[in-house]
């Protein structure tokens, strides 16, 4: 059930004050609009700033509409806590990073469901490749997560969408594999976004260090943390990733750098916290062209590098005509031990062609 429309219409005096003596009692949900609506932008990049105005406009609406109880619920029980997380206070990874790091030399996948694609003439990927499909494949394939794009205008997804991942995996507890964890790859800006994807059963988040300020992370972290949703934050250059490091992330994601030594290199830079184990994410982004496999040999590169995971989305939805480009051989190629000195990706079969494992490991 839903809280009524016109709770919410007060959110217009928000923007227009008729005089200094104005007063509204906020609800927790029209704060949060309040407070994201009103953070300065012009510290940002334009694309970044334009972003963030559209995903603000789209919170305003939801609001509008009406927040669901539930969602509400787990709001007040968020700002309950969130104050007393200590983001430094232990070294233990939890679930999804303990499902992305493995031993070096070993790169796991999160495979990244996003809708808008350049190799189709609509610009959206074939229903061929719904949910219901592709959810299954990523999990038979060995994926070690699935990021939704949960945004209209850069993903052609929402919450439904993700929701239908998260109940997909879910049906598959008493299969081998295993439900894998889903997370949501949503413009994050405000509480109300992680309530939500409490509310539909969602792992952990994506948090954008270019988007926010320091303090919004800061705060939005551990809000995560306050409600056992763990979190990922996207970096685009060395400076933000030492920042999100040092404020006490245990994932970061590099993206928006497409050259390999440029991503090896912010990598090496980095000065890692004794103790603490800090996964190192990177996003392949807008795959090659078409039929082309470069992005495997780039995720053996990264591999070599030192990255423990990689994000790969546009890449596996190529629909080429060679068998290899299925998405789960491509998530399998990734995942193979090959080498790019030896090998092919046109030659993978994702077997572990040079793998590096001893006999006492495999049989561990």
């Amino acid at each position: 059930m839903k809280m009524k429309r016109t709770l919410f219409l007060s959110l217009i005096s928000l923007f227009s004050w008729e005089s200094a003596d104005s007063f509204l009692v906020l609800t927790p949900s029209l704060q949060i609009i309040n407070n994201s609506i009103s953070r300065p932008v012009t510290s940002l990049g334009a694309i970044a700033a334009l972003a963030k105005k559209a995903k603000q406009n789209e919170l305003r609406q939801y609001v509008e509409a009406g927040v669901p109880d539930s969602v509400m619920k787990i709001y007040q029980e968020m700002q309950n806590r969130y104050k007393n997380i200590d983001l430094l206070a232990t070294d233990l990874p939890n679930k999804l990073q303990q499902e992305l790091t493995r031993r070096r030399g070993t790169l796991t996948i999160i495979a990244e469901y996003n809708r808008k694609t350049r190799f189709t003439d609509s610009g959206i990927i074939k229903d061929l490749y719904d949910p219901e499909i592709v959810s299954p494949i990523f999990r038979e394939y060995l994926a070690s997560a699935i990021a939704v794009t949960a945004d209209e205008r850069m993903g052609a997804c929402d919450y439904s969408t993700l929701e239908a991942f998260v109940k997909e995996q879910k049906r598959a507890h008493m299969e081998v594999p295993g439900p894998i964890m889903v997370i949501n790859n949503d413009l994050i800006l405000d509480e109300l976004q992680i309530a939500r994807t409490v509310d539909v059963g969602a792992d952990a988040v994506v948090l954008s260090a270019a988007v926010l300020e320091k303090d919004e992370l800061e705060k939005l972290l551990k809000c995560a943390a306050a409600v056992e949703v763990e979190a990922i934050v996207a970096v685009t250059s060395a400076e933000q990733a030492q920042q999100a490091i040092d404020m006490g992330a245990r994932m970061i994601s590099v993206q928006g750098i497409s050259d390999n030594e440029e991503r090896a290199a912010l990598l090496q830079s980095l000065k890692m916290p004794e103790g603490r184990i800090v996964t190192t994410i990177c996003n392949l982004g807008a795959a090659k062209g078409k039929g082309d496999l470069q992005e495997i040999e780039d995720a053996w590169f990264l591999r070599d590098k030192g990255y423990n995971s990689i994000i790969v989305g546009e890449t596996l939805y190529k629909s080429g005509s060679l068998e290899i480009e299925h998405p789960g051989v491509i998530i399998r190629s990734m995942k193979s031990k090959s080498s790019l000195k030896f090998a092919s990706p046109k030659a993978s079969n994702g077997r572990g062609e040079g793998a590096r494992e001893y006999l006492g490991d495999i049989l561990m």
